[in-house]
């Protein structure tokens, strides 16, 4: 029996390595709220696409990267990120059947599951409620999904990743 080899392990590693960069950007004050979550969003795009190389593993380990960067807890979007892996595995066969504008709702959903996880680890170990525009990641990430899905598919069928 042959193994099937892979390709574009690179161009996966090199989307998430962006998406941790425009995590971690500066950004003005009264835009830096509307962040969309770029690790959540890159990592349903290839749990989605290819979801036997991309799982719940990758979630864990970029998420102990994001609380690195971020400063947050060890291990708070560790969780979050893999729960949505593992969700977005869960539905991945339906979900690609979707269209794209539903798909965006879907993956709202999966970025609330994702800050919801990560605000009550935060008010488990005694930091104050959040403000309301706390929801606004998910908001923007709803609305930039089909610009991230597009550019991703691209990179995708362009590298032919598999």
């Amino acid at each position: 029996m042959r193994l099937a080899k892979h390709h574009g392990g690179k161009i996966i590693l090199i989307t998430f390595i962006i998406a941790l960069l425009l995590t971690i950007m500066p950004l003005p004050d009264w835009l830096r709220y509307a962040r969309p979550d770029w690790v959540g969003l890159v990592l349903i795009y290839w749990c989605l696409a290819v979801p036997d190389r991309v799982g719940v593993n990758t979630g864990w380990l970029t998420g102990l990267l994001v609380d690195l960067l971020t400063g947050t807890l060890l291990g708070q979007h560790a969780l979050s990120l893999t729960v949505v892996a593992w969700l977005t595995l869960k539905f991945h066969q339906r979900m690609r059947l979707f269209p794209v504008w539903q798909q965006a709702v879907t993956v709202m959903v999966l970025l609330i599951v994702h800050q919801l996880l990560a605000l009550w680890i935060s008010r488990i170990i005694g930091h104050p409620g959040a403000p309301w525009y706390v929801w606004m990641p998910a908001i923007t990430g709803m609305l930039i999904w089909p610009l991230v899905f597009t550019a991703l598919r691209g990179l995708r069928r362009g590298f032919r990743v598999d």
